[in-house]
């Protein structure tokens, strides 16, 4: 069975540096699985490889989607199949790297990819929902009472999402959701970084500074300008960290400081969620980078890993070998 390296980690853990040299390393390309890296005109508050990091190894399922589509994990799992494919009829071993657990679940375990959102439905169910507090429940219980027994009445967010489903599919989400998707036909090799959380927490923060710095404002301004007149913050792209922020700070929601503030807030839970999120997915192998902040070592630890549990020729281009 054809393998596939997976690099995974927090955000800011140190996976962009380390997979380019592992990478260089193994002749080989790199394949994000950053559900926010994928759009377009997103580089600075997204940590997206350089131009340069670029050039030196090719890059995939970045730059994909204007800021302004929808995209779902299972249009991600459509469109990475023959990049791995392609990748494989040329002898190369892709790495996969990157931090968001639903695309690397539906690679590695399969997932139950519903209809995308349906944003003009969703404002009405919660008009439905301001004008009687509870309603959006007691619908859910009409139309699928298994789901509505496995979230909490004030979980909205489940809530619209189920019956928007049910509405969209006419089936419940939980009966779609026993109809898993199944696992890339690949045998999948994790790797994970990790370190100590309080030195993970200042790395965070001093990014956030160097996003800052970069021109993290200007691009959020760039980014939703042609929007001013419409509800920006049905954009998923607006969603991410660091951009919702910054949008509601040129909103005049509050002062810069606490922008700042709320995306080193934010981007330190989400890691926080995705520690969570690793640790439920199987046969990760972790390496503890507590104290190493070099590319070149971190990179050569998941090299010494990989020879560990195999041949070091199972990764490298067949064509030169021969």
């Amino acid at each position: 069975m054809n393998k596939v390296i997976i690099l995974l980690g927090p955000t800011g853990v140190g996976k962009t540096g380390a997979s380019i040299l592992l990478a260089k390393a193994l002749d080989t390309e790199i394949i994000s699985a950053d559900s926010m890296q994928i759009y377009k005109g997103m580089d600075i508050g997204t940590a997206k490889p350089s131009v340069k990091q670029r050039e030196e190894v090719r890059h995939h399922m970045i730059d994909i989607v204007e800021p302004s589509e929808t995209y779902s994990v299972g249009r991600y799992i459509e469109e990475v199949v023959p990049v791995i494919d392609s990748l494989h009829k040329k002898g190369k071993v892709p790495i996969i790297a990157g931090g968001t657990g639903l695309y690397i679940k539906a690679m590695t375990r399969g997932i139950f990819s519903g209809p995308s959102a349906d944003w003009e439905l969703r404002e009405e169910l919660a008009a439905l929902e301001e004008e009687q507090e509870g309603s959006l429940y007691s619908y859910l219980q009409e139309l699928d009472p298994e789901a509505a027994s496995k979230v909490m009445p004030a979980d909205k967010r489940r809530v619209v999402r189920a019956i928007e489903v049910c509405l969209k599919t006419r089936q419940g989400i939980s009966e779609l959701q026993q109809k898993l998707t199944s696992p890339l036909p690949y045998e999948f090799i994790k790797i994970g970084l990790t370190r100590d959380r309080k030195e993970l927490y200042k790395i965070i923060e001093g990014r956030v500074d160097e996003m800052i710095k970069a021109g993290l404002v200007n691009e959020v301004k760039n980014l939703i300008h042609p929007f001013t007149r419409s509800p920006i913050h049905q954009l998923s792209s607006i969603q991410a960290i660091g951009y919702k922020e910054i949008a509601m700070y040129l909103k005049g929601e509050f002062p810069f400081e606490e922008a700042v503030r709320l995306i080193k807030r934010n981007t330190k839970r989400y890691a926080k969620r995705q520690f969570t999120w690793f640790k439920k997915e199987e046969d990760i192998h972790w390496i503890d980078i507590t104290g190493i902040y070099s590319n070149k070592e971190i990179s050569e630890r998941a090299e010494q890993m990989l020879n560990r549990l195999y041949d070091k020729a199972c990764f490298i281009n067949k064509n030169l070998l021969s």
